[in-house]
């Protein structure tokens, strides 16, 4: 029965000669049938050939398609003119195009069973692992499914669909306050937790590091990047959570005024007493003179001995590299930079010196000695500098700061906690509920605890994991090892994956302070803080290939999101090469050549199949441009992916 049902010859001169009459139905027509579905060889010729010229924009009408297969010197394999016409006059009406295409697409499937059985014999007689022959069985299954002949579509990259924050991980105190803000701002839940575990950073960073064995410490300052585009309500945001920092901050001031003022005024009564005693033994003379220059070398030490302590700063906004290691010296390695803005890294990258400045923050984040020069005075040395970061991004600053010289080369990307939230507006709940005093009142007070109670500390307390810590963290290294390898799910973003564990560490020393206000320093860190801090650390991870996606670590899966959006955005069942590069041309594609990567991509992935192109029409001519089908499942409204697309994408 197989056999005899190979094709149906009717019904394929319906659809081909439908198809002529009707050059409208190619569109529908071309995305359901592909040449390979026609059994009959001639018409495999002819459908390949009208598919090229629909994709090219020319009609498929008989005289048309007549002169195109003359020209291409194919005329001859699809029985020449007569046939042609012999397919339209034989059609009762184009009307039944549809039909006779379901036919047509029924016939390939039974086709394509039975050459399915054929390998499948084929493949029991010949594979002698049975494990490797079921593995192949199951491939060639899996794709008989796919309808039309097509692969499977497979995603591109996994920014489309991030998790949430998981705020539940955080201290009670803390996931109270992200909750209410994210509620009352209707912003993302993301903004607002990473925010927090920067207010904690902000507090502990450089009076705490966790030690894991060995040698081996974590700092426990953080670097974390929120990308959202404007109106997005950032700044509301960065009040609600900044204000305890900031008011904090303040009492530092009050507290060590007059320290500071006692300290001044005794610099310069010392520095008027040197002055004096300068000016006797310059003017000086005879047997006592030595005594006055010993003096006056006396009331000079004296003077410089006096160290006029700095006025408490714990935040700054947008300030340039110089600045931020000037205040770094001067408040003793600490510092955050938190602001609702992204504006820092065009200056970092020499927005106004022309050179890009990254060392403070390399070291600021890592804890390496740092070298200050001071135009003033003689340099100093920073022996552990802790530099925060807490930032806001809108999408088209995430984009640009890939292509800044060394921040993907130098790491300073690798040293960033991204999120990149879905953005909430448009969808947002009018007149949400304002946050609970109670629960604002805590955060204050909470966050004013540990930021006072951690500010005298100047060598870092050391934070120790007990026994069942160490082996999470253990753990948690095993897991990431394979992810780095070469093809490995992080192995295009490998210099973020290799500071993982050290960020998850450094997550759980803030979970740990900030759960134990007055006397953390003191206590060993959990396994189950470590567990809470790891399922942040995925979220993260998640976050970061999105983020690393479209700031373009992959151009090429970049490249290819962009003519995907055009394909669905103008509804292309059928395109030249040319057409694509002139509907997307850009400082992104720059040359028809940059299109290549983009649409092998795509085709990889099961989004569009490349046609034969047809011979130039002329001896010395330039080629026709290549032209492409739109795999139908891209049009459809609730367009699923195949499960084994799915897998092979994981």
């Amino acid at each position: 029965m197989v056999a005899q049902a190979r094709y149906d010859l009717a019904a394929e001169q319906a659809v081909i000669g439908a198809a002529l009459l009707a050059p409208a139905l190619m569109a529908d027509l071309a995305a359901t049938l592909a040449p390979a579905d026609f059994g009959r060889p001639a018409h495999v010729v002819l459908w390949e050939a009208m598919c090229g010229m629909h994709a090219a924009g020319i009609p498929s009408d008989p005289i048309t398609v007549t002169a195109h297969l003359a020209e291409c010197g194919i005329i001859g394999k699809v029985g020449g003119a007569a046939y042609l016409h012999t397919l339209t006059a034989d059609v009762p009406t184009a009307a039944h195009a549809a039909h006779y295409a379901g036919i047509v697409a029924d016939l390939a499937k039974r086709r394509k069973v039975a050459d399915l059985g054929s390998q499948l014999s084929h493949l029991a007689t010949s594979v002698t692992d049975a494990a490797d022959m079921l593995a192949a069985g199951r491939a060639l299954l899996d794709d008989a499914e796919v309808p039309g002949g097509w692969s499977p579509l497979i995603p591109l990259g996994r920014g489309r669909h991030l998790p949430a924050f998981p705020a539940d991980m955080l201290p009670g105190w803390l996931g109270d306050q992200v909750r209410a803000v994210a509620e009352f701002t209707q912003t993302p839940l993301d903004l607002a937790a990473s925010l927090a575990l920067a207010c904690l950073s902000t507090a502990a960073g450089g009076r705490a590091e966790v030690e894991v064995r060995g040698s081996w410490r974590e700092p426990t300052n953080l670097y974390t990047v929120v990308v959202l585009p404007p109106g997005s309500r950032k700044s509301a945001v960065f009040a609600a959570m900044v204000g305890p920092i900031l008011a904090a901050e303040k009492a530092l001031i009050e507290r060590t005024a007059p320290a500071i003022i006692e300290a001044d005024l005794a610099a310069k009564v010392a520095t008027k007493q040197a002055e004096k005693a300068a000016l006797a033994a310059a003017n000086g003379d005879g047997p006592g003179r030595d005594t006055l220059i010993a003096e006056a070398t006396a009331a000079a030490m004296n003077a410089e001995a006096i160290t006029v302590p700095a006025k408490p700063r714990l935040v700054a906004d947008d300030i340039t590299s110089e600045t931020a290691a000037s205040l770094l010296a001067e408040q003793g390695g600490r510092l955050a930079v938190l602001s609702p803005e992204g504006g820092i890294f065009a200056t970092i990258a020499g927005r106004y010196s022309g050179t890009p400045n990254l060392e403070v923050f390399l070291k600021g984040h890592a804890g390496d000695l740092m070298r200050v020069d001071r135009r003033s005075r003689e340099a100093e040395h920073v022996d552990k500098p802790a530099l925060t970061m807490g930032l806001a991004v809108q999408p088209e600053i995430l984009r640009d700061i890939a292509g800044m010289p060394g921040f993907r080369g130098l790491g300073l990307l690798a040293r960033i906690l991204f999120a990149v939230p879905e953005n909430t507006v448009g969808r947002r709940k009018i007149g949400a509920d304002p946050i609970p005093t109670q629960v604002a009142a805590d955060y204050h007070a909470h966050l004013h605890a540990l930021v006072l109670a951690l500010a005298e500390w100047t060598d870092p307390a050391v934070l120790v994991l007990t026994p069942d810590a160490n082996d999470v963290v253990l753990e948690i290294e095993r897991q990431v090892e394979p992810r780095l390898a070469p093809g490995g799910a992080w192995s295009h973003i490998v210099d973020w994956g290799s500071k993982y564990t050290g960020a998850v560490v450094r997550i759980a020393g803030l979970i740990h302070l900030a759960e134990n206000l007055h006397d953390g320093w003191g206590k060993p860190v959990d396994a189950d803080t470590v567990h809470r801090a790891a399922q942040i650390g995925e979220y993260y991870a998640a976050h970061a290939l999105g983020a690393f996606d479209d700031m373009g670590a992959d151009t090429a899966v970049r490249n290819a999101r962009t003519l995907l959006a055009w394909i669905e955005r103008t509804g292309m069942t059928a395109f030249t090469k040319r057409e694509a590069f002139r509907a997307v041309q850009s400082t992104q594609f720059k040359t028809m050549a940059d299109l290549d990567p983009a649409l092998a991509v795509l085709e990889a992935h099961g989004y569009l199949r490349q046609l034969d192109p047809p011979p130039p029409k002329r001896a010395g001519g330039r080629p026709p441009s290549p032209s492409y089908l739109t795999n139908p499942e891209v049009h459809r409204p609730a367009a699923t992916v195949h499960p084994l697309a799915a897998r092979r994408a994981s």
